[in-house]
Parts: structure tokens; C-alpha cells; sequence
């Protein structure tokens, strides 16, 4: 490796001599860094730098106030057979310069890469190539699976064949133990084998040579030494045997190791395959074509002719081809795949559609608002691969662990032969021992203990309406004892309505005539909910001046020549007035759960104008959500910026052990962080103002028809507002942890175990084989029960 790599960044961002010069000095901070030039001209930095110091001179850069343009890329390699083989491609593609974040997969054969956004991709496929493997760009979904189909139709014929040559081979030990003696003579032997070991078996020997040129070593050379020793030792015996004497010979073993490795990697292709399911089912959902209705006329049109504002026509049956709102018709839409949804939801005119949904009895003609990658679909789609395609922190140790094994196990396969050679043994059991240290040592199974069980764990929670961002937060959410609620949109609907007002002066229109002019123009629940009060009055709403939002407070203006303000009891005392003669009424409206607003006047005649009371309904499924979490041992808190009384009636009507009401949106996540002093906390938001404890937390989750803020802070996203989903999500994560650590035991304890047996002389290398197959199989079969996984408590419909 180098010692260092020339890094030419293009910055963006530089104004003037001074922002050259910022950059330069945080570029020199970075460690290892040197001969740093930045031209102003050109907007580009050149850094000499050690190997992998990509992520950090972006970082840099960006903290000093600057862009430097990446993007992500994924590219499909070919050829990888174990753990080994993962970290080579790793290595190859980050001494590329312009290459950041590296993750490689081995059971969805892909790598995902943050790389300069000017990088060439031809660089990367060149590097992929020389380190021993294929690469290219993701094809299309139908032609990435026609792929995969005749890949496996040609690995099952290989199989076939390998079996059909090999049973000839291994017959005569079959029937040995119902007494029968029988061999088949050394020439049939060698022609059964021949074809086996170099025609069905080439692709080891070819996997091998392209891993010993790159200076490594994986499981095909394991195969092909172990394979060819045997091979090799029955051409000797059979050279070396006296005229008219049957010699020992090891063809069967040669060939049946290469026949169950075959069949091995066969069924591992097909389980892998399987695991890649929720993806597949997903981006089965997307239309390739649409009706589009210009000046009344319809015409058959390929989605990518698709532009914003176009008008779709879909019809009974067939699927949205984009994100839209309804312009025309009624109907209802079939949800299900894409939030989990089991009932139709009704859609009007005005109503949001989502891409990939069903319509059902209603023709609807349909505003398209969202295409290509900017679709709902598209994005649960991303995310899912991501999520599938990052590691887990415990992949770290076994990453380590495979860039020793390969060489590890030729040594005591080295020592293994030495030993019974100097133990006295003849050279062929010393040799026979030391093929089955070769043959039975599985990297495969190390490499896809992970993997698959991420693949099928986030696959399955993304059918049940659960998309998690990343592995880091599957582990950490597994550990979840605590459970943070904020209570509007999460637990009650969201939408508010106006129970109670009352005003000093009596005149109540007047109270929601000056409240709504403060209101309008606002997205919170509170203010659409004074709005609709107005409206249902046939009230004129003034216009407002001089708006200003009081932050966790309420808001404040002009209206009509009038300071006013509209705010929490935090306002009122901020104010320092007093509730005077609404105090009474103020504490019974607050007894009953209803959240408060007061209408003030401020300046010289600072006065309570007003009081309003909202009423929220809690979601259906919100007490069993958490009577759910109390079951698997799990804490709840409700941490709101609503009134007390509010907050307590809504935490007794739940059964929610603690309540922390009155708390600023900026406090928020000081109280996160002051929980997770005795637990693990998961936060539960949706709103902008959960953004900062959704990120203090261990783990954020962000409901559905939250902001994309919220969402972009948390680890989960639930695509439905489902109180329900929550301790659904913490269980798959658990069941999917409990998986990854379950293989992992298996392909450690299956290596740690069998490979001193086999160096003991206790399994023959058929054995050897069959057991190798086996562990690679058994470790993706293992993680393929996750997908029979459904949620506890049902969230499909409400109690």
C-alpha cells in the first residue's frame, strides 16, 4: 500500500482569497496531511494524504463552512465466494482516490461507495477487476433478474452433473455396510473424476489463481488445494501400484467435496435470493407506462415522459404510476406493500396518492406532484437498500477475523500434515488429514452470518410498514428499554379541535376573529384548528402584522392596531399576568385533558383577551402500544410541551409510567439525554420540533406523516402513524439481532469445532465437505426464518 495518495477535491462555496485560505488550514488539520495547495481558480484542493483519508478531508472541508461534491454509487460484483473476498474488494476500491465510505455485501454481491462526484466510474470497475473479481453498474430490474435465473439454472446444472459423476465414485462405501464389496476399477475412477475436478470444479481453480495473483487467499484456493491434494495423491497411488493389485485410491473424495460445495453454493445462491425479497416485491410495485390526459385526450405513455403537473389517468385495478393528488373521481387505494395498510384507504379530490398502490373500484384522474426518485416509493426503496447494505458494528470483528483465516488455515493444515508425518503416520493419512483442514474451513459462512440476517430482518419490518435507516440502528434499537412519546401526532390524531373558548368581554367572536389572524399563514395543529373554528363561524379573519413565532410559547403580532399574542400558561406568566377571572375555568378545562391557549394583549394595556380549550382524540391502537411495551419489559414516558393536566390525562388513559409535560421544544433533548443515564432510550416524533430528540436519543423513530425533518434525524421510520408499530419495530430488531449473533455462534463454533476434528483424523474430507456445505446453507436458512415474522400485537386494525 502507499504511504500516500494525491487528493484533488473540488470545493465549493469559495468567494474570495480568505475562503481559500479556510480551507487550506482545515485541510491541514487533518492528520497525516500534506503539501496542501487550494487554487480559487479552478475551485479545487490537491492533498497528499495517507490511504482512506477521503472521509475525513470532506469532513473538513464541510465543517469549515464548504461542499466538496460526492455522490453514492453501487456496483454489482461478481465472483466473491466468502468473508475474505469482502474485505479484498473493500481494500481495492478504497485505494482509489475519490473514493470515501466503502461497504461491501456479500449476500446481495454489492458494493455501495461515497466517491467524488467527478470520479470515474471506469476507475472503480478497473480496481474491482484487478483484485480478482467482476464488477459493472446495476443493471435493470428485470434484466439484473434474468441474470440471477440463469446463473442458477447453469449452478443447478453444474450440480447435477457433479452429482451424477461422483455417485458412481461414492456407491461402493454406500452399500459396504449391507455387505457388499464392490470397486469400480482405477480407470473408471479417474474418468469419473477428471471431468469433475477440472471442468465443473474449474471455477475454484480460477477463483483461486485470481486470489493468489492479488496476493490473498479465499475459499476457492482452499477447495482447489484440498481438491487437487486428493486428486494428486490417488494419481500417485495409482502409478505406484504393483501390476494386478488394486491400489487405495481418492478420487470419490475429490470429487464429492467439489459436488457438495456445488450444491452448497446452489442452495446459498437460492437462499440469498430469497433474502433480496422485500426489495424485489418492492420495485415489482413500479408501473412502466401511465395515461396521460392532455386537453382531454388520453395517450399511452412511458413513466420517464412523465414531467410535474402532468394529469394521469388511472383506472380501476391498475397501479398510480406517480405521487399525486386527486383532481377528479373517488375511490379507495390499496396501501398494503407499501405502508403495511391491510385496509383500503378512501381517496378524493384533494386527497395525496402514493406510487405503486392499487386503485380500486373509482376511476381517479390524478396531479403528479412526484417522479422518478423523488416518489415515495423510490425513497422506501433507498432506504431499504441501505439499510441493507450497511454493517453492523459486530461485522467489524469479523471482518478481522477473515482477513487472517485463509492464510491461518493453511498453516494448520501445513501443521496438520508435518505432524502425523512425523507422528509416524504414512504420508497419505497425514495427507488425507490435512486435505480435510482444508476442505472443512468455511470463511462463507463467517461472511454471511450478518448480512442475511440484516437483509431479511430489515426486508420483512419494510413489509409490515417499518423501514430502518441503517444496521447501526437495528443493533441499537434491539437494547431498547426506554420509550420516549411525544404526545401530539404521535399518540393523539394530530388534529385538534376547538372544545371550549371563552372571552373576558363576552364577545367570542371577536376572541376567534383576532386568535385566527394570528393563526393564519401557521402549520401547527393548534392554529389550523382556531382557523377551522373561524371558518365554521362565517368569521372575516383580519389580516396580522409584524408576525412573530414565540418560540415554545405560542406566537405573537398586530392585528388591527393591536398588540396581541396567542400563547401556553408560559406566555402568560412571561407576561406577568394573571389568569384573573378564567383561573377557575382555566383549571377545570385543564382537568378534563384539554389543551390551553391564551389570547393576550401586550404594551400599556397588557390584559388576558381570551381563553381557548383544544380536544385531541387519542390514535386507535395507542394503549395497546404501549400495554405492548410494558409486556417486553419497556419503560414509557410522554414527554410533551402541553399544560400538565393535559399530559396526565392522556398518560392515565394509556397506562404511560412517566410524564414530563411543559417542556420546551430546546429542552427536549436535554431530557432525552438525562434518560439515557439509566437506559437506553428510543424517541418517538413527529414533528419538526422532535428533531433534536430524536437525534439525542439512542435511537429516533419518526412516525409516519411526519416531516421530512423528523425523519431525517431518526434511525426507524414508521410509514404509518401507528402508536402499534413502535414496539413492533424494537421486536424485529430484536429478533433480527438474536439472528446475526445466532449465526455468528454457528460459523465460529462450526470452524473452532471442526477444524481440530478434521486435524485429529476424525472426519474423512467427504465428511469434511459435506459439513462445509452445510454451514453456509444452514447459517442463510437460519436468517430466512425472519420472514415469517409478524408483529405481536396486530396493527392492522384498531382494538
Amino acid at each position: 500500500m502507499p504511504a500516500s495518495t494525491t487528493y484533488d477535491l473540488p470545493i465549493s462555496g469559495m468567494t474570495c482569497a480568505s475562503c481559500a485560505g479556510r480551507v487550506e488550514r482545515a485541510l491541514r488539520k487533518v492528520a497525516g496531511a500534506e503539501q496542501v495547495s487550494v487554487n480559487l481558480t479552478t475551485e479545487k484542493a490537491r492533498v497528499v494524504a495517507p490511504p482512506a483519508s477521503l472521509p475525513a478531508l470532506v469532513e473538513a472541508v464541510r465543517e469549515a463552512g464548504y461542499g466538496v461534491p460526492t455522490r453514492t454509487l453501487e456496483l454489482q460484483i461478481g465472483g466473491m465466494t466468502c468473508a475474505s473476498c469482502v474485505g479484498r474488494v473493500e481494500r481495492a476500491l478504497g485505494k482509489v482516490p475519490g473514493v470515501g465510505q466503502v461497504s461491501v455485501n456479500l449476500a446481495s454481491e454489492r458494493a455501495h461507495l461515497e466517491v467524488l462526484a467527478a470520479l470515474d466510474d471506469n476507475l472503480l470497475i478497473d480496481a474491482v477487476q484487478k483484485a480478482g473479481y467482476s464488477a459493472s453498474l446495476p443493471q435493470s430490474t428485470k434484466d439484473d433478474q434474468s441474470a440471477v435465473q440463469r446463473r442458477l439454472r447453469n449452478e443447478r446444472l453444474a450440480v447435477g452433473a457433479a452429482l451424477l459423476l461422483a455417485l458412481p465414485l461414492v456407491l461402493p462405501m454406500l452399500v459396504q455396510p449391507f455387505g457388499l464389496h464392490w470397486m469400480l476399477p482405477a480407470w473408471a475412477q479417474f474418468l469419473l473424476a477428471t471431468p469433475v475436478q477440472f471442468i465443473l470444479g474449474a471455477r475454484f481453480y480460477i477463483a483461486a489463481w485470481k486470489a493468489v495473483r492479488a496476493g490473498a487467499g479465499n475459499m476457492d484456493l482452499l477447495v482447489a488445494l484440498g481438491t487437487s491434494a486428493g486428486y494428486g495423491l490417488s494419481l500417485y497411488q495409482w502409478a505406484q501400484a504393483p501390476a494386478g493389485m488394486a491400489p487405495h485410491l481418492y478420487f470419490e473424495a475429490s470429487a464429492v467435496v467439489i459436488a457438495l460445495v456445488l450444491l452448497g453454493k446452489y442452495l446459498e445462491s437460492r437462499a440469498k435470493r430469497q433474502t433480496a425479497s422485500a426489495i424485489r416485491a418492492l420495485e415489482a410495485l413500479r408501473p412502466e407506462r401511465a395515461v396521460r390526459v392532455v386537453d382531454g385526450l388520453e395517450e399511452d405513455v412511458a413513466i420517464a415522459q412523465l414531467r410535474l403537473g402532468d394529469l394521469v389517468l388511472v383506472k380501476p385495478g391498475e397501479r398510480f404510476p406517480v405521487d399525486g393528488v386527486v383532481e377528479d373521481g373517488s375511490s379507495h387505494a390499496d396501501e398494503a406493500l407499501i405502508s403495511g395498510e391491510s385496509l383500503p384507504v378512501p381517496k378524493q379530490p384533494g386527497d395525496s396518492v402514493t406510487g405503486g398502490a392499487i386503485n380500486g373500484e373509482g376511476r381517479l384522474l390524478v396531479r403528479t406532484q412526484a417522479l422518478g426518485t423523488e416518489t415515495v416509493l423510490a425513497r422506501i426503496i433507498r432506504l431499504v437498500e441501505d439499510a441493507q447494505a450497511a454493517k453492523a458494528p459486530i461485522q467489524k470483528l469479523v471482518d478481522r477475523v477473515s482477513q487472517v483465516f485463509v492464510p491461518a488455515v493453511l498453516v494448520l493444515a501445513l501443521i496438520t500434515l508435518i505432524g502425523w508425518w512425523l507422528a509416524g503416520t504414512p504420508l497419505e493419512t497425514a495427507l488425507i488429514n490435512a486435505v480435510a483442514v482444508l476442505v472443512i474451513a468455511c470463511p462463507c459462512a463467517l461472511g454471511l452470518a450478518t448480512p442475511a440476517a440484516i437483509m431479511a430482518g430489515t426486508g420483512v419490518a419494510a413489509r409490515h410498514g417499518i423501514l430502518i435507516k441503517d444496521a447501526e440502528a437495528l443493533e441499537r434499537a434491539h437494547a431498547v428499554n426506554r420509550v420516549v412519546f411525544d404526545k401530539t401526532g404521535t399518540l393523539t390524531s394530530g388534529s385538534p379541535r376547538v372544545v371550549h373558548s371563552q372571552a373576558l368581554d363576552g364577545n367570542s367572536a371577536d376572541l376567534h376573529r383576532l386568535a385566527g389572524a394570528l393563526q393564519r399563514g401557521s402549520e401547527h395543529p393548534l392554529a389550523k384548528a382556531v382557523l377551522v373554528a373561524c371558518a365554521e363561524q362565517g368569521l372575516d379573519v383580519p389580516a396580522v402584522a409584524d408576525s412573530q413565532s414565540l418560540t415554545g410559547r405560542g406566537i405573537a403580532g398586530r392585528v388591527e392596531g393591536r398588540e396581541l399574542a396567542l400563547g401556553n400558561r408560559r406566555l402568560l406568566d412571561e407576561s406577568g399576568l394573571q389568569p384573573g377571572e378564567l383561573a377557575a375555568q382555566a383549571q377545570a378545562w385543564e382537568a378534563e385533558g384539554r389543551t390551553l391557549s391564551w389570547l393576550i394583549e401586550r404594551g400599556t394595556q397588557a390584559r388576558v383577551v381570551g381563553l381557548f380549550a383544544f380536544g385531541d382524540s387519542l390514535k386507535p391502537g395507542a394503549a395497546q402500544a404501549i400495554a405492548t411495551l410494558h409486556a417486553q419489559h419497556i419503560s414509557s414516558h410522554l414527554l410533551t410541551g402541553d399544560n400538565r393536566g393535559s399530559a396526565r390525562v392522556v398518560a392515565e388513559a394509556l397506562g404511560i409510567d412517566d410524564v414530563h409535560a411543559e417542556v420546551l421544544p430546546a429542552d427536549k433533548a436535554a431530557t432525552v439525554t438525562a434518560l439515557k443515564q439509566d437506559g437506553v432510550v428510543a424517541m418517538v416524533g413527529d414533528g419538526i420540533n422532535d428533531a433534536p430528540a430524536l437525534a439525542a436519543a439512542d435511537i429516533g423513530i419518526a412516525m409516519g406523516g411526519g416531516t421530512d425533518v423528523a425523519m431525517q434525524a431518526a434511525g426507524i421510520t414508521l410509514m404509518r402513524g401507528d402508536p402499534r408499530l413502535v414496539p413492533a419495530a424494537l421486536e424485529i430488531s430484536r429478533k433480527t439481532y438474536a439472528k446475526i449473533r445466532q449465526n455468528l455462534f454457528w460459523a465460529f463454533i462450526y470452524n473452532l469445532i471442526g477444524i481440530p476434528l478434521a486435524a485429529l483424523g476424525y472426519l474423512n474430507p467427504v465428511l469434511a465437505g459435506a459439513a462445509m456445505a452445510l454451514s453456509s446453507v444452514s447459517v442463510v436458512s437460519n436468517a430466512l426464518w425472519l420472514k415469517t415474522w409478524k408483529p405481536t400485537s396486530s396493527t392492522q386494525e384498531a382494538p
